[in-house]
């Protein structure tokens, strides 16, 4: 599905893309573009959270709010197709026949009175984003932060729009973006079929930086190091907050079963390893796991 949203997106965009000479690195910058210096205060979202659908609002240990984003309209289910590694018998024994639950989801966090968003979703394939933001009061002009834990289409698709004469424009038009070097020069170099990726990267390229595992990035998030789905996927933590990106694509196959890879996970052995270790992280730490593709209201425990 990825692959196939990809292509249809890369003819729909024609930006050139810009030299990476321009993106700037995450030591050199994270002091100097803090969110406070490039957005508006964050409105609170908890009162109004509960009421709208596709959102669930929880507290953090440090005092910041997250809110889980349903990116996708309607049910999504995981097909069992998607995991070749599952045998058939532990398949069935799910009593999951139609498909895993699963979703297309983004998270919103609001800390030091600015907000961080983690991923973009679909955008133009359907996303439900902006329409969640509206409904929560929260204008995209607003958001200081964007930190990708990944360049896969839906989660770097929502970062774009269409203007009045149907040019490409910036969704968040003041948010500093933050990518991980090594998935960034994974899509820029290596992987193909990477137009998309490439033209969001030149559309950011003046807010686009890039950080290493285990950097800490502005308002104290760690970011760790979640490789195998792709190159460069990364979990990121706030307090008690893990933000797991595409760890599982299957979580009532695979948070028993962490050995279990989805077809989309394009270092298996890799990607498993990072699975076990960030669930067990998580479990040792008490942490609140939130993850894109996890069932409807996008976290675990």
């Amino acid at each position: 599905m990825k692959k196939a949203f990809i292509s249809l997106f890369a003819a729909a965009l024609a930006l050139t893309v810009a030299c990476c000479s321009d993106t700037k690195t995450t030591k050199e910058t994270a002091e100097a573009n803090t969110a406070p210096e490039m957005a508006k205060a964050a409105e609170p979202v908890a009162e109004t959270a509960a009421t709208v659908e596709g959102t669930k609002t929880v507290s953090l240990a440090n005092g910041a709010k997250v809110t889980w984003i349903q990116d996708n309209d309607g049910e999504k289910l995981m097909p069992r197709d998607l995991f070749s590694d599952a045998s058939n018998s532990l398949f069935a024994s799910l009593n999951m026949p139609a498909g895993l639950p699963a979703s297309v989801s983004t998270f919103l966090v609001q800390v030091d009175g600015q907000y961080i968003l983690f991923d973009a979703g679909l955008g133009a394939f359907g996303g439900q984003l902006m329409n969640r933001l509206a409904a929560l009061g929260v204008n995209p002009d607003s958001i200081g932060l964007v930190y990708l834990t990944h360049f896969h289409m839906d989660h770097i698709a929502g970062l774009v729009a269409k203007d009045g004469a149907g040019a490409d424009t910036k969704v968040f038009k003041n948010a500093a973006v933050y990518a991980g070097k090594v998935e960034y020069d994974a899509w820029m170099n290596d992987i193909p079929k990477n137009d998309m990726q490439k033209n969001v990267m030149a559309l950011y390229k003046d807010s686009l930086h890039l950080f290493a595992f285990g950097d800490t990035l502005p308002h104290g998030v760690l970011a760790m190091d979640a490789v195998g789905h792709t190159p460069g996927h990364t979990a990121f933590q706030l307090a008690n907050l893990l933000v797991v990106g595409d760890l599982m694509h299957g979580y009532a196959l695979q948070k028993d079963h962490p050995e279990i890879n989805s077809n989309y996970d394009m270092d298996k052995a890799k990607s498993a390893e990072s699975r076990k270790r960030l669930m067990q992280y998580a479990r040792d730490n008490n942490l609140l796991m939130a993850g894109m593709h996890l069932p409807p209201p996008g976290f675990a425990e």
